[in-house]
């Protein structure tokens, strides 16, 4: 049977005329701006006016465009050399979408499609739009193959090893015992959380495995906290908020994990090793270091085989 493996994302603008695109498409997100279809195109409309030159301003100070991309095609081709199957990379907010690359693989005649969730723990917001998106797209297209989804890992073993190594390579030969590790999640409106999303307790979850792992590796940070970041408007969102644990230290040595990444983004190059770490450098931080997510690194590759080939 033919089979292809598409790994799926949000994305993030290739360029910065791309900036206007990715917004649009997001506050056009059902799971994103949960409201009616008439205020959503309202609200979102105001949003991009309003966040438009801010986004491109940032973009600009990070290349011009989003690492997302570029990095995933290279995670594709590895994992396509280990599995001998076909890779791609699908966007939900900008190219490549579902619908090219469903049409590829119909007129290819594929039998099988994986879907592999680029977001380690599940959220209506990520996992669930994404999927939503190529099932929709499939049903469209009147393309019906065998789909297996594969939509979390957060508290998949291996991936836990992964993450603790990316924080032993940041440490390198700093003392663990000195420094405070700020394990900083993505944040989300308490209003979704509250309608039973699962995401908060996935990433509790998560960081309390990863706690245990690097204690298995000999690494006793001084403290660890789970903070979230992003928020946006005035509304409750998860807490602690990432910019009120910075600027109230209990520890002037920090490194940071974004756990809720595994691809860099504008939200772990910009906000946390650009913004935050200006927050940082205010108020007098000794020790600034973000990890880097998973990306293409070998492990990463190996770990997604393994899931794919193996079930788990």
């Amino acid at each position: 049977m033919s089979k292809a493996i598409l790994l799926l994302n949000m994305g993030g603008p290739s360029n910065l005329d791309e900036v206007e695109l990715f917004l649009k498409n997001m506050f056009a997100d059902k799971y994103i701006l949960q409201t009616n279809k008439f205020m959503r195109s309202l609200i979102g409309k105001i949003i991009v006016k309003k966040r438009l030159f801010e986004a491109q301003e940032n973009y600009k100070a990070i290349g011009g465009k989003s690492p997302l991309l570029e990095i995933t095609k290279e995670l594709c081709s590895k994992v396509q050399k280990l599995t001998s199957t076909p890779t791609y990379p699908v966007m939900r907010y900008v190219p490549p979408f579902a619908k090219e690359i469903l049409q590829e693989l119909k007129s290819k005649g594929i039998q099988e499609v994986v879907l592999f969730s680029m977001y380690p723990h599940y959220s209506s917001t990520t996992t669930k739009s994404s999927i939503e998106d190529i099932l929709e797209v499939a049903k469209e297209l009147s393309y019906t193959p065998k789909f297996t989804i594969i939509d979390r890992y957060y508290n998949n073993q291996d991936y836990i090893k992964i993450q603790s190594n990316l924080i032993k390579e940041a440490l390198g030969d700093n003392d663990a015992k000195e420094i405070k590790l700020i394990i900083s999640a993505h944040g989300l409106p308490m209003s979704i959380i509250n309608s039973g999303d699962p995401y908060q307790k996935e990433i509790e979850k998560n960081v309390e495995l990863l706690k245990k792992q690097l204690i298995q590796y000999g690494l006793e940070f001084n403290e660890v906290e789970l903070a979230y970041q992003s928020k946006v408007g005035n509304g409750a969102w998860l807490e602690p908020n990432l910019a009120d644990v910075l600027r109230n230290p209990t520890n002037l040595n920090v490194l940071i994990f974004p756990i809720a990444f595994s691809i860099d983004n504008s939200e772990t190059i910009f906000e946390l090793d650009i913004e935050h770490k200006a927050i940082a450098k205010k108020i007098g931080y000794n020790y600034y270091k973000v990890t880097t997510c998973p990306n293409s690194r070998d492990d990463f590759a190996e770990f997604i085989k393994k899931v794919i080939v193996n079930g788990k």
